[in-house]
C-alpha cells in the first residue's frame, strides 16, 4: 500500500514539474522568437467593446501587448488618453488593435442635416406641403412657431397659434440650396422651390407633441419661421366672428 502511494505521489509531482517546464518553454519560445526583433507596445481589446463605449470606460476592458512592429497596425491607439472624449464607432472584438478611426467625437457622429434634441425633449416629425413650411425654407437649426386651423364640431373654422420657439432637429425633402453661380437674383431663389411636401421634425416635450399630433390628425398645421427676436406676443384664437377684433397688446 505504501508502495502504491509514494507511486502516486512521485507521478503527481513528475506532472506538475512537466507542466512548469512546459510553460516555461513556452514563454522562452515566445522570448526567442522576439529576440533581435523590433517590438512596440500595443493597446488590444481585452473583451467585446460595444459601439458607443464611451473612452473613459475603456481602462478595463483593453490590455497591452507587446508584438513585433510590423504586427502593429497604422493609426493605432498607444495612449487612451488619445481618445478623450470620443466613443467608439464600432463594434471591438476581443483581440483586436484599437484604432484612432474606429472612434469619434458624439458631434462628429450626427447625420448631416440634423441637430441634437435637447435633454428632455423628444422628436415628432410632420409631413407638410412647402407652402406651410416657408415655402420649404426650413432648415434643421430653426425655430418655429406652430399655428392650427381646424374645423370644430360645429362647423365653426377656428385658427390659432399653439406652440412658439420650437426646434426643428432635421428636414427631408428639402431642395439642395442653390448654385449661386448657376442662376442670380430671383431665378436662383425659384430655383429651390420645392416640388413635393416636406418631413420636418421637431424637439418637443410630451405635452407639446401631443398638440402637434392632434393638429396632424384633426386639423391643418403651419409653421412660422421665428428668428431670434421674434415677436409672438399678441396672439389669439382666430373664428369667423373674431377675425376682425383688436389684437390685445
Amino acid at each position: 500500500m505504501a508502495r502504491r502511494l509514494l507511486a502516486a505521489f512521485a507521478a503527481l509531482l513528475l506532472l506538475v514539474v512537466g507542466t512548469a517546464v512546459l510553460v516555461a518553454y513556452v514563454r522562452g519560445a515566445d522570448s526567442r522568437a522576439l529576440a533581435g526583433v523590433r517590438t512596440v507596445d500595443v493597446l488590444v481589446a481585452d473583451e467585446l467593446i460595444p459601439e458607443g463605449t464611451a473612452a473613459a470606460d475603456l481602462a478595463g476592458m483593453v490590455r497591452t501587448e507587446t508584438v513585433p512592429a510590423k504586427s502593429a497596425v497604422d493609426g493605432r491607439v498607444e495612449n487612451l488618453e488619445e481618445l478623450t472624449g470620443q466613443v467608439a464607432t464600432v463594434d471591438l472584438l476581443p483581440g483586436e488593435q484599437l484604432l484612432a478611426a474606429r472612434f469619434a467625437r458624439p458631434g462628429d457622429l450626427r447625420a448631416p442635416g440634423t441637430v441634437d434634441v435637447p435633454p428632455g425633449l423628444q422628436e415628432i416629425s410632420v409631413l407638410l406641403e412647402p407652402q406651410r413650411t416657408v415655402g420649404g425654407r426650413l432648415a434643421a437649426g430653426n425655430t418655429v412657431g406652430v399655428y392650427l386651423s381646424q374645423a370644430l364640431p360645429d362647423g365653426t373654422a377656428q385658427t390659432s397659434a399653439v406652440l412658439h420657439r420650437v426646434l426643428v432637429t432635421q428636414v427631408q425633402g428639402a431642395p439642395a440650396t442653390p448654385d449661386p453661380k448657376a442662376a442670380t437674383g430671383t431665378e436662383a431663389a425659384a430655383s429651390g422651390a420645392p416640388a413635393a411636401s416636406l418631413m420636418v421634425t421637431l424637439a418637443l416635450t410630451a405635452k407639446d407633441a401631443e398638440t402637434v399630433i392632434f393638429g396632424a390628425e384633426h386639423g391643418t398645421l403651419w409653421l412660422s419661421l421665428e428668428p431670434e427676436g421674434a415677436e409672438t406676443g399678441g396672439t389669439r384664437v382666430i373664428e369667423p366672428g373674431t377675425i376682425y377684433t383688436e389684437v390685445p397688446r
